[in-house]
């Protein structure tokens, strides 16, 4: 991973780098962005009320997300068996804070015990444990997940997908730059204040996808309600993406308006 390429690349952004020092790398591999629109109102209650829930054309959108990680760890920290490599699978939703657009996710299902502890435990995202298998047999991915965490609600997901078209890179104002083109994520922690945590990666390189979706409650795990009968989603596939992580920050006090200034997350937030 050339980091500093990484860094140099930033015209693709919708707002400048962070400031101070990145201090995680990750390698995100064989994406798929499996997309669907939602009327707002149904999504509005899920999402913490300090947060502007994004639409484009009037909808929000729903998005799940099957992946595998490689290169996870920290800057200077050499691998960790157990917590470098694990698929992931996340449900999430597009929010907007202090006119910064990000990602708010509803749930991120990983395959290794250890990096939902320390996840759940450093940055107050909703990581729940799952047993998880992935296979490539030539451009095809097989992905599985069962969700094992203690007390959560099932979650399961079952699908085959693969990559239709030649790969191209996204264009401000359309569709697939919105769902994709966002460089922090928020979330909330045990006291209901919001955080902000920043990434940042080359521009994506997105196929067509297709896919068989034969099992997914995912989304009604977070009582999310999809489309009945569920509508075919918008379906996006990318190989590779090379990312940096900086660490979370507080943007939003509990229950109050926006901030102007951000901070880093104090103990028992």
């Amino acid at each position: 991973m050339n980091t500093e390429e990484i860094l140099r690349t930033t015209a693709h952004r919708p707002f400048p780098l962070p400031a101070g020092p990145w201090v995680m790398t990750q390698i995100w591999h064989h994406l798929l962005f499996a997309n669907w629109p939602l009327p707002p109102e149904m999504v509005r209650p899920l999402v913490p009320s300090q947060l502007s829930l994004d639409t484009f054309e009037g909808q929000a959108w729903i998005s799940i997300v099957p992946f595998y990680m490689t290169y996870v760890r920290p800057r200077g920290v050499p691998s960790v068996p157990g917590i470098s490599r694990f698929p992931e699978l996340n449900v999430r939703t597009y929010v907007s804070l202090q006119g910064i657009p990000g990602v708010y996710f509803f749930s991120l299902d990983a395959g290794s015990a250890l990096v939902v502890a320390a996840a759940r435990f450093m940055t107050y995202l909703p990581y729940f444990q799952a047993r998880m298998e992935y296979r490539l047999l030539g451009d095809m991915m097989y992905y599985r997940s069962h969700r094992t965490h203690s007390g959560a609600p099932s979650a399961d997901f079952v699908a085959a997908y693969r990559p239709t078209s030649a790969a191209s890179s996204t264009k401000a104002g359309t569709l697939d730059y919105w769902l994709t083109e966002r460089y922090c994520l928020y979330s909330i922690t045990r006291k209901e204040h919001i955080f902000r945590l920043h990434i940042h990666h080359r521009p994506w390189s997105l196929q067509l996808a297709d896919a068989e979706l034969e099992l997914n409650t995912m989304a009604s795990a977070s009582n999310i309600p999809l489309p009945s009968p569920v509508e075919r989603p918008l379906l996006r596939y990318a190989q590779r993406q090379e990312v940096l992580i900086w660490p979370p920050e507080v943007v939003a006090p509990a229950n109050s308006a926006p901030q102007e200034t951000a901070g880093e997350i104090p103990p028992g937030l």
